[in-house]
């Protein structure tokens, strides 16, 4: 019996070259890689790395200089920005309910009402729907932030520093979402400084430092291009990575 090849499947997302620069400085050069529907992608590195400025790029909120970005299937992005913009005067479902105006008006084909409604369960926001933004802790604040970024129904789902002000029940909370969101097979790409994060949840990290590519692949490849044995531990790993690199 002759088998049959497996069907080629295109990532569900295609970075290809991109790069940023900003007067004389650049802020990206060259970058490539892709990642696959239900697969989390984390990236991570030092300050000043590019991680934002990468991450806002594929999200479409800036072009870059050069390279291209493609989503398979005319897919949607959603956008999670580390600093959550919301409206504090308003309550949590007037936010959403004016964020669903914006993206229908920018597009999207989705019934409002049902699309605020459907947010604000996936999130576990009903009990804080008519309250303030104002008067939410940091950890309900950013699941606002989150549902808004959901609002379009998107394939890609793009975080930066999801969880950087968040107290540790509240961090297990978005990533038992962020994780559920995975599974049902869209893709997730975060950007955080918590490289525990980064080993625990990702399937394959990417890694950057002044605007370059210095690694994409899994988390235990990235240890042994470390040259860890495992007494190191992934952040050690990384950090020894990084060094060996000369950053």
């Amino acid at each position: 019996m002759i088998e049959q090849p497996t069907p080629h499947t295109a990532p569900l997302l295609d970075v290809r070259g991109v790069s940023k620069r900003y007067g004389e400085r650049e802020a990206l050069r060259s970058v490539s890689f892709d990642a696959d529907a239900g697969e989390m992608v984390a990236v991570i590195g030092p300050n000043g790395a590019g991680k934002t400025t990468l991450l806002s790029i594929v999200a479409g909120v800036q072009p870059p200089t050069g390279g291209e970005v493609r989503m398979a299937d005319a897919g949607r992005v959603g956008w999670v920005p580390q600093t959550p913009a919301l409206y504090s005067r308003l309550s949590v479902a007037e936010n959403l309910e004016l964020f669903a105006r914006l993206e229908r008006r920018a597009g999207g084909s989705f019934d409002l009402a049902a699309a605020v409604a459907a947010m604000i369960e996936q999130t576990g926001l009903r009990e804080r729907a008519a309250e303030r933004v104002e008067r939410l802790s940091g950890g309900n604040r950013q699941r606002v932030n989150i549902a808004i970024g959901l609002l379009s129904e998107p394939t890609l789902l793009v975080l930066d520093e999801p969880s950087s002000s968040l107290d540790p029940r509240q961090r297990e909370r978005l990533w038992h979402f962020i994780c559920a969101f995975s599974r049902a097979g869209r893709c997730v790409l975060f950007s955080t400084h918590n490289v525990a994060e980064a080993e625990r949840y990702a399937q394959r990290v990417v890694v950057l430092a002044d605007g370059e590519l210095l690694f994409n692949g899994s988390p235990g490849e990235l240890a042994t291009a470390a040259g860890s044995d495992g007494g190191l531990g992934f952040e050690g790993a990384f950090v020894e990575f990084l060094r060996a690199r000369g950053h």
